[in-house]
């Protein structure tokens, strides 16, 4: 391993959904409480603190969570504040492998039900401010990029059935793996009829059920150096490599409107650190936030060809065996429901994707394990900020 690989020590997350009952203080405290006892640490151990959120301020008035972290906590140590779990992750790796800390707490937290109205219209403004001032919805840039990859790759007739079946079948795939998550905010399965139904109902090309959810929810990670890690245990998930990239805001204004440069770059950035190939990579919690963007990105990432995911989804689910297969290879993906059914309280929800694959990777996840042939060594997180607008990838790796 090298040696300054940052090690991921211990997770902890609450169940996604709505809990108008509990305060983001105490989600945030459950999570936290579940990754200190997983990697065997007291609070008066960290060093750091990175803590994710994009709402609290408006959804519960916290002007400054790092204090409001403090408080938790009672330590007086250096906490800073980002918007996506990913950010707060790959701040936190930077610190460690610049030799600055031993011991960080990553943590993420959402409170978004309580207040629906208000968030839609927050969730607008991170997708586009000119789709925002024209009356778009959040689901509105999804919609046209659907349409946009249609047209680029001349998908028609049968094809095009095809392509919109293979879509549905990410939905009831996804439902289908959150049914083995206790912490879903979704835990039953749906048809593939109904996903059909509801775009039918709303005369779209996406329906209610393409869409991820808003949700309550907090997650945390345990994070530290090579060093500190071997004291506790050996049997070490590390973060092999991250990589990161920026677009433009506006969507429209983008050279490629059927795929995000940001997600390609950040990969091709990941994989080129940990010196691995797409292939190499054996699960991966994608950002569904739309069944769409589930399959865009199995291009974005390289999993699949360039205009083919479709197809690779569509063959895989007709006789759904728990993964897609690619060019005669296994791909697990979002196997505890991903946004889509585990739920998406934003500033939580990577920490989400790290708990998924270190539990995968350390044969942990219970009746969720996958089964395959090869012994499980590396997977990835992909994270999105806004429609496409940042892209984090961390590519995972159990030593």
């Amino acid at each position: 391993m090298p040696q300054l690989c940052p090690v991921i020590m211990g997770v902890g997350r609450t169940k996604f959904g709505e809990h108008y009952e509990k305060e983001p203080e105490k989600l945030i405290e459950e999570a936290w409480l579940k990754a200190s006892v997983s990697a065997g640490i007291e609070r008066k151990d960290l060093d750091a603190a990175y803590i994710s959120d994009y709402f609290l301020q408006i959804t519960n008035k916290i002007g400054i969570e790092e204090g409001f972290l403090s408080e938790l906590t009672e330590l007086h140590i250096p906490m800073e504040k980002t918007r996506s779990f990913s950010s707060a992750l790959l701040n936190a790796c930077n610190a460690i492998q610049a030799g600055k800390y031993d011991l960080v707490l990553v943590g993420g937290v959402e409170k978004m039900t309580d207040r629906w109205e208000k968030i839609r219209d927050d969730l607008m403004l991170l997708e586009d401010p000119w789709s925002y001032y024209a009356g778009g919805t959040p689901e509105a840039n999804h919609e046209l990029m659907l349409r946009e990859y249609i047209k680029k790759h001349n998908i028609s007739g049968e094809n095009l059935e095809k392509l919109n079946i293979a879509l549905a079948q990410i939905s009831v795939k996804n439902h289908q793996h959150a049914t083995l998550n206790a912490h879903a905010q979704f835990q039953r399965e749906i048809k593939l009829d109904r996903v059909l139904a509801e775009r039918k109902r709303v005369n779209r090309s996406l329906g209610l059920l393409d869409f991820a959810p808003i949700s309550d929810g907090a997650s945390a990670v345990v994070l530290a150096s090579p060093k500190v890690a071997k004291q506790h245990t050996s049997a070490l998930v590390c973060v092999a490599g991250s990589g990161s990239a920026t677009d433009y805001i506006t969507f429209p204004a983008r050279e490629d409107r059927t795929s995000f440069i940001a997600s390609r770059i950040a990969m091709q950035n990941a994989l080129k650190i940990v010196d691995v190939q797409p292939n190499d990579i054996q699960i991966a919690e994608l950002y569904d936030q739309s069944t769409l963007l589930e399959m865009i990105s199995l291009e974005d990432l390289s999993f699949s060809k360039k205009g083919e995911a479709w197809r690779d989804v569509y063959t895989s689910c007709r006789d759904y065996q728990g993964s897609y297969m690619i060019d005669g290879r296994e791909l697990f993906v979002n196997t505890n429901g991903g946004l889509k059914a585990d739920g998406n309280p934003l500033g939580a929800t990577g920490g989400a994707q790290v708990f998924e694959v270190v539990k995968q990777l350390q044969g942990e996840a219970g009746n969720r394990q996958v089964k395959t042939d090869r012994e499980l060594r590396f997977g990835c997180i992909f994270e999105l900020e806004g429609f496409g607008t940042k892209a984090y990838v961390h590519i995972l790796r159990r030593d």
